[in-house]
């Protein structure tokens, strides 16, 4: 996968536009971790991409995204942009195709910011992300409370994130965090699935369930877990506990590896 990806990023490279690896790919290339997709960034406008790419689904063409098939493998294509307005908390209202420092500064962490070009070997950080990976901590781009308007699934990820990498959070971001937890309710269940279920299958699934609780998250998303908490149990067959403790147990029990 890794190779096909270089040669998309050559490919559109040669008929001269800038193209890089972006996001997660290239936090985890630099922390040392296997990446598991590779997306794509570049100067090339959706046209152009489909025009020099064999086979291309135009999966979200209206925002600048073109996904690339190469073999059994797709790869997010997408142009430099920038947004403007969230009216609904999920999408733009509209995009701008614009340069590769502005659409790093409309993503959501420092450390998801930064590009990669694999032909040069050049890092492309705007945002501070390299600096944040050394510190480990988790960072909104710019205003942590505007990055969270703009789409509120990026609380989920915020926590997610600081829990899968085992992070901390940067105190603007926490603080954004606990004042914006009740829009969490407002995301659509198919996407708080996907969340929550990186989260339970992580190495640190207890951590991120008690981040939910601590942040007033959990109430929103998960009321039926968040009442497990001060439920009493018989002493005699539960020391440990409240259903909230014996819950936390359960998940411990099951291999990370389990089908969520």
């Amino acid at each position: 996968m890794q190779q096909t990806s270089i040669k998309i990023v050559e490919l559109l490279q040669d008929a001269g536009h800038e193209a890089y690896w972006a996001g997660g790919c290239v936090r985890d290339m630099l922390l040392g971790h296997e990446a598991k997709d590779y997306d794509i960034v570049t100067s090339a406008k959706p046209d152009g991409i489909e025009d020099l790419l064999e086979k291309t689904i135009p999966v979200g063409k209206e925002f600048g995204v073109i996904i690339a098939v190469e073999g059994e493998h797709h790869f997010e294509v997408a142009t430099f942009r920038s947004d403007s307005g969230y009216s609904d908390g999920r999408r733009p209202d509209a995009v701008m195709f614009t340069h590769a420092e502005e659409d790093a500064k409309r993503r959501d962490f420092t450390v998801n910011g930064m590009f990669y070009d694999p032909i040069t070997k050049k890092t492309y950080d705007y945002v501070g992300g390299q600096a944040d990976l050394k510190e480990r901590l988790i960072r909104f781009i710019g205003d942590p409370h505007e990055r969270i308007l703009e789409d509120h699934l990026r609380i989920l990820r915020a926590i997610r994130f600081k829990n899968t990498l085992d992070f901390q959070y940067h105190p603007d971001t926490y603080q954004a965090i606990l004042h914006h937890a009740k829009l969490a309710d407002k995301v659509s269940g198919e996407r708080l699935r996907d969340e929550i279920n990186k989260m339970i299958s992580c190495d640190h699934a207890l951590d991120a369930l008690e981040d939910l609780l601590e942040t007033g998250v959990l109430e929103e998303v998960l009321p039926e877990i968040y009442a497990m908490k001060g439920v009493a149990q018989p002493y005699q067959y539960h020391h440990e506990g409240d259903v909230w403790e014996h819950a936390k147990l359960c998940l411990d029990s099951i291999s990370k590896y389990a089908n969520p």
